[in-house]
């Protein structure tokens, strides 16, 4: 009997996708590379999953979780002929508690949707992708996703208490749980980040904030990417942490402003998109620190959004930057690296530099705040080799990062677009120990394999024994 034949006996044929047509759309996400697809299961039960990930052992097929498939990196994408686990059928948002500030919460979930349910609450979910109309809570776990306002609030690991888990063996665990200390390892820390190399998460319990009393929105041009970084050194230097500091320099500004209409400057040579929040007293004075801090380094058009509708089109403006360059090429590959905010500047200058050698069109947006740089190439992929140096430059723009003491990623993952750069940061030793990890959950291998962790990564002895 066939994985497939058994999989529609469990499910039925309209939840088991595996004709060539379903199976073409499934084998890619957001980012450039596809991968190798039997079939694409959609569950609705954590049991179903269960059984799902046994009759994938069954037949030693490997198993890669996916959610709305968004990422960047090729995490949900399979790089051997395997089995998609579709997570989009949970979207439950269940006991909602309003003075704990807790919500369990469905994989399938939409970022933006769960903070509308929550909108007459006063609380929403604080990490905020600038895919979160699309991108999936379960997503969001997988990568440690950030956004915007992370700054302030800290990453998606800061805002997830517990994780239902089905183990790579087909049992169900939960990890973390309601206690602010639970006793033990730390097991939620392990999973959220690990891009569903460890297990399928069917059930989280994130954290709520407090949505603020007053915000206030600052967009600022300025004449430099200098004067802009120099700005945001000196904001953060001040003692304020901003909920948000954007940055986007001439090129991304223009063809967002050609898209959106949102009234960004573009004569400016970057624009800061800036938003505090609190208590309006409080707001005013930072709103007012941050503009005269811009203004002492050469701001020339400093604006702060009237009311609600203005403060949308400007985010609106900062989240379609993507979907913008699709005026500019068919096809984009967007990076993500983090950096010192004090080699900002630095850093990108050799990126325009390593775009201009490799003959690619090169804008960047990026969180400024905590040095997340997003540098983005449009192009063309059906041009003969163009994508073969969009990557060799993209490797070239990590490794410019990691030289100033910088990260691999800041929020999208690792994957496998930069699984072979680990050992850039990571040492042998560290590596090992991360394999280990890996291996304790998934002695098989089959979770999502080839993510994350070169080959190689588990150490052995001179007989041939690991370690």
């Amino acid at each position: 009997m066939s994985l497939t034949s058994d999989l529609e006996r469990l499910l039925g044929p309209g939840r088991v996708r595996h004709h060539p047509l379903d199976v073409a759309v499934f084998a890619k996400d957001a980012g450039v590379v596809p991968g190798s697809v039997l079939a694409a299961v959609l569950p609705e039960t954590t049991q179903e999953v269960a059984a799902i990930v046994r009759l994938a052992n069954r037949h030693e097929v490997p198993i890669v979780p996916r959610g709305a498939g968004t990422g960047l990196a090729g995490g949900a994408v399979p790089t051997e002929p395997g089995l998609l686990v579709v997570l989009t059928r949970f979207t439950s948002i269940e006991d909602v508690d309003t003075v704990g500030r807790t919500a369990w919460v469905g994989p399938g979930v939409i970022n933006l949707d769960l903070s509308r349910a929550l909108t007459g609450e006063g609380l929403h979910f604080a990490p905020d992708p600038s895919s979160q109309s699309a991108c999936t809570i379960g997503g969001n776990v997988g990568t440690n996703a950030g956004g915007p306002h992370c700054l302030a609030d800290g990453t998606t690991v800061a805002h997830i208490y517990a994780a239902e888990l089905v183990t790579p063996s087909g049992d169900v665990v939960v990890v973390g749980g309601e206690a602010p200390d639970t006793p033990g390892l730390d097991l939620r820390a392990v999973v959220v980040g690990s891009e569903g190399t460890l297990g399928i998460v069917t059930r989280v319990l994130v954290r709520l904030m407090q949505s603020p009393p007053d915000v206030a929105t600052l967009l600022i041009g300025f004449p430099s990417v200098e004067s802009a970084a120099a700005t945001v050194s000196d904001v953060i230097a001040s003692g304020l942490i901003p909920a948000a500091l954007e940055m986007m320099d001439k090129r991304m500004v223009a063809a967002v402003e050609n898209f959106v209409h949102a009234g960004y400057p573009t004569d400016a040579a970057a624009v800061l998109l800036a938003e505090v929040t609190g208590p309006t007293s409080t707001v005013l004075a930072d709103t007012e620190r941050i503009a005269d801090i811009a203004r002492e380094h050469g701001a020339d058009d400093v604006r702060i959004a009237t009311d609600d509708d203005e403060r949308a089109l400007l985010w609106k403006g900062r989240k379609s930057a993507f979907g913008a360059v699709a005026q500019a090429a068919p096809d984009y590959y967007l990076h993500d690296t983090v950096v010192p905010r004090t080699r900002l500047v630095e850093v990108m200058n050799q990126i325009y530099e390593i775009g201009d050698r490799y003959g690619l069109m090169m804008l960047n947006v990026f969180h400024a705040g905590d040095g997340n740089l997003h540098p983005l190439v449009a192009f063309d992929a059906k041009e003969p080799g163009m994508l073969e140096r969009v990557q060799a430059a993209a490797k070239e723009m990590v490794k410019a990062s990691i030289e100033v003491g910088g990260s691999l990623s800041g929020e999208h993952g690792i994957g496998f677009e930069k699984r072979d750069l680990m050992p850039l940061v990571f040492s042998a030793v560290d590596l090992d120990a991360q394999a280990r990890v890996k291996e304790a959950f998934d002695p098989l291998g089959l979770m999502n394999p080839d993510k994350v962790l070169p080959s190689g990564s588990r150490c052995f002895d001179a007989a041939g024994v690991r370690l």
